[in-house]
């Protein structure tokens, strides 16, 4: 995230999440777009996951990747922190662990920008109840 030097800063960082929460609320089909999960409990923050999750965030922003990234609690996987989840519209959400600056361009790259499978899934520890 970048440093606020200014109130003008602060006003564009107040507007530019604004339009994020924004969109997050008011969207008719929010299952029609990416949407990523950065696990932020205790674990995930210890192990760079706010960094993972701004860098998420201003990148894919910056790539014009129409996709919503939301803070959620612990997903389970507290031995492979930072991890994220990520949903490809139509798609089974897939688990990424470890994920650090690196392994988070490669993941808009390859997985997000075009669909190809990375190294660093984690298997599903749950089943959805139909």
């Amino acid at each position: 995230m970048n440093k606020i030097k200014n109130l003008a800063d602060l006003r564009k960082m107040k507007d530019d999440l604004h339009n994020k929460i924004t969109l997050r609320e008011k969207s008719d089909s929010p299952e029609a777009i990416i949407q990523i999960k950065v696990g932020m409990a205790t674990s995930g923050i210890a192990s760079g996951a706010k960094e993972v999750m701004s860098y998420l965030i201003e990148e894919l922003e910056k790539r014009n990747v129409d996709a919503l990234v939301l803070q959620v609690g612990d997903m389970g996987y507290c031995y492979a922190e930072p991890t994220i989840e990520v949903t490809r519209p139509g798609e089974d959400p897939v688990v990424f662990g470890y994920v650090d600056i690196a392994k988070a361009d490669e993941i808009i790259e390859k997985y997000i920008k075009n669909g190809e499978m990375v190294e660093g899934i984690l298997p599903a520890n749950y089943q959805s109840i139909d």
